[in-house]
């Protein structure tokens, strides 16, 4: 059996480190917790659950700090989390199976994360991280911001999520913050970096400055193919924000250069021509997001309801302002086989429900 050390990086989480530490102290063999700045009681949190705790001078370098607790590690794997990072109790012993069956040959596993959730707890966005590496091969965080580890070799796709418990918001301006620090210095952005730097700003609504950033992103040709996607997304975002919808549609279908459309892209579309009116038009492309086949190990952004319950439940809508009742209780019906407890979708049923005991008493 394999050996996992988890490696962290904390500042100010005494209240969310123990219930991470908690969900998977049983799993590993190895705590290491890097402490960025704390001012709270974090590393006494920390203390309960390992002597293996280490000061870093923080740097404005994410990745800085990831690879100096790396560098501590002494198990044959190194898994990371963030403290409000947590293991479902299935995830653990998941984990714990994989940590049983795991073959030395595997340099790395990716992860689901689950970032997104809705009213009932069902997971809408999730993605994959490079989640465990093999401590022999060295591999390194790049980026000062979103950092990612570059893994390479043979890599494990696995079911087993990481759930993220949001604890609140970043400090306001921080990433942009490191990324314009790094611009004054006149160093250059990676791809990577563009991307990233262009969703912050769209998020801390510079929006003219977001565009300016996803278009070169996109010009530069050389993103990974899943960035470029999501790219053209938050661009025709930032153009509808404008009020160019012909820009933005312009970018949601330029998507379609790099791969299959995606049911997040055909939805988008929909969108735009619902807000016109356009039922006829926003009725094919949710139908379209239905017939598509999710690719599989994507390991790009996925908002999962955009691949069964939105289109359905927009078809629903469209078809139901277009008169055609029928076909709009079918979709509505689509939308309750993939979430039966939709509020949304339940009321439109006592809707459809009405309109047939209308049309019985011939109301």
């Amino acid at each position: 059996m394999v050996t996992i050390s988890l490696c962290m990086i904390v500042k100010n989480e005494e209240a969310t480190l123990p219930r991470c530490l908690d969900s998977v102290g049983e799993v590993v063999d190895e705590i290491i917790v890097v402490d960025t700045g704390s001012t709270d009681a974090t590393k006494a949190a920390a203390r309960k659950y390992t002597d293996k705790i280490y000061d870093f001078a923080w740097v404005d370098d994410f990745s800085a700090a990831r690879n100096f607790s790396y560098s501590k590690a002494q198990m044959d794997y190194i898994l990371w989390l963030d403290a409000d990072d947590v293991l479902l109790p299935a995830d653990a012993d998941a984990l714990r199976d994989l940590k049983a069956t795991l073959t030395d040959d595997i340099d790395g596993v990716m992860m689901r994360y689950n970032t997104g959730f809705d009213e009932r707890g069902n997971v809408v966005f999730s993605y994959y991280r490079e989640r465990l590496s093999r401590r022999s091969r060295g591999f390194l965080w790049q980026e000062p911001v979103h950092e990612c580890l570059a893994v390479s070799g043979k890599i494990l796709t696995s079911e087993i999520s990481v759930t993220h418990t949001k604890k609140g918001a970043v400090p306001t301006g921080r990433n942009i913050r490191i990324y314009e620090a790094l611009l004054a210095r006149g160093e250059e952005l990676s791809d990577r970096g563009t991307y990233y730097y262009a969703r912050e700003l769209k998020d801390n609504g510079r929006i003219d400055d977001a565009i300016v950033q996803f278009t070169r992103f996109l010009e530069g040709g050389r993103g990974w193919v899943e960035d470029n996607i999501t790219a053209c997304g938050e661009l025709a975002k930032c153009r509808q924000i404008k009020g160019d919808r012909t820009g933005a549609l312009e970018a949601l279908l330029h998507s379609f250069v790099y791969d299959t459309p995606r049911a997040e892209t055909c939805c988008q579309i929909g969108y735009i021509f619902k807000e016109q009116g356009q039922m006829k038009r926003a009725a094919y492309w949710f139908q379209r997001a239905l017939t598509l086949e999710k690719p599989a190990n994507n390991w790009g952004f996925t908002q999962q309801d955009c691949w069964g319950y939105i289109p359905a439940i927009e078809c629903a809508v469209c078809y139901d302002r277009m008169g055609q009742y029928d076909k709009a209780e079918i979709y509505n019906n689509i939308a309750l086989h993939f979430r039966p407890d939709s509020p949304s979708a339940l009321h439109n049923k006592g809707y459809f429900d009405k309109r047939k005991v209308g049309d019985v008493h011939g109301d």
